[in-house]
């Protein structure tokens, strides 16, 4: 059974809410998922893999977790070309603009959106957003 990596940082538990609902979307579509906080994931792992998704709460001026998702993530993007990544998180203030950066970023990395601006809600994800998360795990479970 081919498995989906879906890691993140959370410091409310609102981004990993959004990871466990990715996962239910990727069991849902008959993988495996695996639901891993930033400081235990693998970077080679996820370079090795087809597709993943990765999360992350805006932090400070709208910009990523600065002590474990950010190295995590300049280890990762010299390897994610052509990678289906998904972009998730969650945000208490701002307009998402840490989102867009992030996805742009990954973008001129090489990536493959999974949502073209990522995945974000305010505060916990609500009912609607429960189902798009399920979606988007659904749709990498089929990219894997």
């Amino acid at each position: 059974m081919s498995k989906v990596s879906i890691v993140y940082w959370s410091g409310t538990g609102n981004t990993e809410a959004m990871a466990n609902m990715i996962a239910e979307g990727v069991k849902e579509a008959g993988k495996e998922a695996d639901v891993l906080p930033v400081s235990i994931a693998s970077v080679a792992d996820l370079q090795a893999a087809s597709a993943f998704a990765l999360g992350c709460p805006s932090m400070g001026v709208e910009q990523l977790e600065e002590a474990e998702m950010e190295p995590f993530m300049c280890e990762l993007e010299s390897g994610i070309s052509g990678k289906q990544v998904g972009l998730f998180g969650s945000y208490g203030w701002g307009d998402g603009e840490w989102m867009r950066d992030w996805a742009e970023r990954m973008k001129n990395a090489g990536a493959v959106l999974l949502r073209e601006e990522g995945i974000i809600t305010n505060d916990a994800p609500e009912d609607d957003m429960l189902e798009e998360l399920k979606a988007a795990g659904q749709e990498l479970a089929q990219k894997a």
